[in-house]
């Protein structure tokens, strides 16, 4: 097949318009921005998965797959007139730019908080419209995040704990209560304590200038590789897991913490 473009922004804005064309793929025609939210979420996570591996090769590949993303749902706007991925592009130029006024104006902003305070007073003005600060946090977000995000947000505007002590004092609070609830027996309250909890787990991790989802994918992935070595150590000795006790199940565990 002979292209109109060689520019490579140019050529994969052609593939996409092509893709969806009457000639083209039979599944991409029959694709709408709501069917491709689960694709772009997984691309944005496999993009994540590339920055923490290191790799450039895969990096590389994986923005590549998150670049069509975005040209695939402004080729659907574009189908049905509503905008065109050169729009999206003007769009965020002007964006950046506008909420740069230290770079591309005349304003003054000599550390990375003065930037964050300009950034949300010009956002605040922009959005206008928005009842709070908090209508600007994304539903979708997964909620060890979320959680994170909304302390951010309301902490710039002075709505914060002055210490780390106190973060603390908090969670400690939340524990005793999560213990008050499992003693009531009342499953309503036991989530609700829970939720306080982790609540609070996150304004710990933030307070400390910790991403909380960060740190629990870490811990998740330690538990991991531990719970493997595990299973390994059980295959040799010829057991399978569900046939051993927890006391010989925490002696393999064990092993597997010394072994790392």
């Amino acid at each position: 097949m002979d292209f109109k473009e060689t520019r490579p922004l140019y050529l994969l804005e052609e593939i996409a318009e092509i893709l969806r064309s009457e000639n083209g793929c039979a599944w991409d025609r029959e694709q709408t921005s709501p069917s491709l939210k689960a694709y772009l979420i997984e691309e944005t996570y496999e993009v994540v998965d590339a920055i923490e591996s290191g790799d450039s090769g895969h990096l590389q590949e994986e923005l590549g797959d998150l670049l069509y993303q975005v040209y695939a749902h402004a080729q659907i706007a574009k189908e049905e007139s509503r905008f065109t991925v050169d729009d999206v592009a003007r769009g965020i130029i002007e964006k950046l730019i506008r909420r740069h006024p230290h770079v591309f104006g005349n304003t003054t902003a000599d550390s990375a908080e003065e930037v964050i305070i300009n950034w949300e007073r010009i956002k605040k003005e922009e959005k206008s419209s928005r009842e709070s600060i908090l209508d600007g946090v994304p539903k979708a977000l997964p909620a060890l995040l979320k959680a994170y995000r909304v302390q951010q947000k309301v902490s710039r505007l002075g709505f914060d704990w002055e210490r780390i002590g106190n973060v603390v004092d908090k969670l400690e609070e939340e524990v005793r209560e999560l213990r008050e609830a499992i003693e009531s027996g009342n499953s309503e309250h036991i989530m609700e304590e829970t939720g306080d909890i982790l609540f609070s787990v996150a304004n710990v991790a933030r307070f400390l200038k910790i991403n909380p989802e960060e740190a629990l994918q870490r811990s998740i992935d330690k538990f991991t590789a531990r719970f493997k070595i595990v299973e390994k150590k059980a295959a040799a000795g010829g057991k399978h897991l569900d046939e051993m006790t927890l006391e010989e199940m925490d002696l393999l565990w064990e092993e597997a913490k010394l072994a790392e």
